[in-house]
C-alpha cells in the first residue's frame, strides 16, 4: 500500500482528498503557495473532525491520529517523498503542466503523479512530464470523504503498473474504483450532460417550470435532487463551463449543446446558493423557494398540448440511458463501472444500465426514434448498441 501521499491545492477538493488518504493510514503532506488557504482547510479539518466526535463516527483519539497524519507545506520540494501526488487545482491545462513538470523535478522516478481534473485531457497533462508513464487521472467527487465513487483514468502513455498500483490503492481507501478511458468527461460527466441539457430543454420549450420539472424527476424518477436543484447547488457558472468544455472537446456534437438559458444566467450572476440567486431564490439561512416564471405544464408555447410529469421524467431518462449505453458502445468504461458511476457518483436511484433493461430495450429504441421523429435532430439520435441489443433481443445485464 502507498503510504506517503502529497496533495497540491486546499481548496475543498484537495483537503478532503487529504482527509481520505490520513484515514487510510498515509503520511499526507498537503501543499498550496498560499499560507491562508492552509491555515483555512486546517481549521476547517479540525472542525469535521469534532462534528465527526459528536455524532459518535469516530472517538478522539481517532481524530488526533487522522489530524496528525496531515502536514500542510507551502513549497512542490517537501512532497520529494510522496509515493503519490493527486493535483486539485484550478481547471487549466496549461496551469496543470507547469505544476507537473516542476514536480516532477523533486519526486522520485517511482512517484504516480496524478491529476483530480474532472475533464482535461490526461494524455496532454501527461505530456509535460519526462515519464509521462507514471500520470494517471484520479478524479475523487465532492465531497470527497462522503462520495463513494473515484474514477481512475489511464492516459495512452499511462503504464499498466501505475494503473494497477493506482486502482489497488483508492479501493484500499474503501473507494469504489471506476475504470474510464481518456474521453472528454470520463464517465459522469459525460453521460449526466442530458439531466441537465434536456431539462433545460424543456423549459426552453415552454413545457414546464424549473420547479415542475425537479418534481417529475424526484417524485416519479426518485432522484434526490431534480437538474435545476442541482446546477444551483453545484453553480450554473461552473456547470456551464463544464458543458461548454465537453460540447467543445466532442467536436461540437450537438448532444452536448449548452443551453442558451444557462449561459444568460451565469452571465447574471444567477450561479445558484453561493449567489442567492439561480433558478431559484435561497434566503440567508439557505431555505429555497421557487421564482415566479410564465411557463406550467399544461401550457405549452404555440400548441395545444398538454406534456404530463411522467412524460417529462421520460424524456430525460431516455436521454440518460441512450448517452450510456453510447459509452459503453464506445467503450469508455464497462457497463458495470457506468452504473456503479452513477450511483455512487452523483446519487442517481439505478444504474441506468439497469434501468435500460427494466424499460427494456424495445422501450428505449421506441423513445428515442420519437424523439427524433419530432425534432429531426442528431441530438436524438439513437444509439446504435441500442438498436443492436433490440435486434438480438439483448439486454445490459
Amino acid at each position: 500500500m502507498i503510504k506517503n501521499v502529497g496533495i497540491i491545492g486546499s481548496g475543498t477538493m484537495g483537503a478532503g482528498i487529504a482527509q481520505v488518504a490520513a484515514t487510510a493510514g498515509c503520511s499526507v503532506k498537503l501543499y498550496d503557495t498560499k499560507t491562508e488557504a492552509l491555515e483555512k482547510a486546517k481549521a476547517d479539518l479540525e472542525k469535521i473532525m469534532d462534528r465527526l466526535v459528536e455524532k459518535g463516527k469516530i472517538d478522539s483519539p481517532e481524530k488526533e491520529r487522522i489530524q496528525n497524519n496531515i502536514k500542510y507545506v507551502s513549497t512542490l520540494k517537501e512532497l520529494k517523498n510522496s509515493d503519490l501526488t493527486i493535483e486539485a487545482i484550478i481547471e487549466n491545462l496549461d496551469i496543470k503542466k507547469n505544476v507537473f513538470s516542476t514536480l516532477e523535478k523533486f519526486v522520485s522516478d517511482d512517484c504516480i503523479i496524478a491529476s483530480n481534473t474532472s475533464s482535461l485531457s490526461i494524455a496532454s497533462i501527461a505530456s509535460s512530464l519526462q515519464k509521462p508513464e507514471r500520470c494517471i487521472g484520479i478524479h475523487f467527487f465532492n465531497p470527497a470523504p462522503l462520495m463513494k465513487l473515484v474514477e481512475v483514468i489511464p492516459a495512452i502513455q499511462t503504464s499498466e503498473e501505475t494503473l494497477k498500483t493506482s486502482v489497488e490503492n483508492i479501493k484500499e481507501w474503501g473507494k469504489t474504483v471506476a475504470v474510464a478511458k481518456d474521453t472528454p468527461g470520463f464517465i459522469v460527466n459525460r453521460v449526466a450532460r442530458p439531466f441537465y441539457g434536456e431539462a433545460l430543454r424543456i423549459y426552453e420549450e415552454g413545457i414546464a417550470s424549473f420547479a415542475e420539472i425537479d418534481s417529475a424527476m424526484k417524485e416519479i424518477g426518485g432522484f434526490r435532487m431534480g437538474p435545476f436543484e442541482l446546477m444551483d447547488f453545484i453553480g450554473n457558472d461552473v456547470n456551464y463551463i463544464v458543458t461548454e468544455t465537453v460540447f467543445e472537446a466532442f467536436y461540437y456534437d450537438p448532444r452536448y449543446k449548452p443551453s442558451f438559458t444557462q449561459k444568460r444566467f451565469s452571465e447574471a450572476g444567477y450561479w445558484g446558493r453561493k449567489s442567492g440567486k439561480g433558478y431559484y431564490d435561497y434566503s440567508e439561512d439557505g431555505k429555497m423557494s421557487a421564482r415566479a416564471l410564465p411557463i406550467a405544464i399544461g401550457t405549452r408555447m404555440n400548441s395545444e398540448e398538454t406534456v404530463s410529469s411522467a412524460e417529462i421524467f421520460e424524456r430525460i431518462l431516455i436521454m440518460l440511458i441512450n448517452e450510456a449505453a453510447d459509452a459503453l458502445f464506445w467503450n469508455i468504461a464497462s457497463a458495470e463501472d457506468i452504473d456503479n458511476a452513477m450511483t455512487k457518483g452523483v446519487n442517481y436511484p439505478k444504474g441506468l444500465l439497469a434501468w435500460a433493461d427494466e424499460k427494456e430495450i424495445d422501450w428505449c429504441v421506441k423513445k428515442m426514434d420519437e424523439l427524433y421523429e419530432i425534432y429531426h435532430e442528431d441530438r436524438y439520435r439513437c444509439s446504435p448498441l441500442l438498436r443492436r441489443m433490440k435486434k438480438e433481443k439483448r439486454t445490459f445485464y
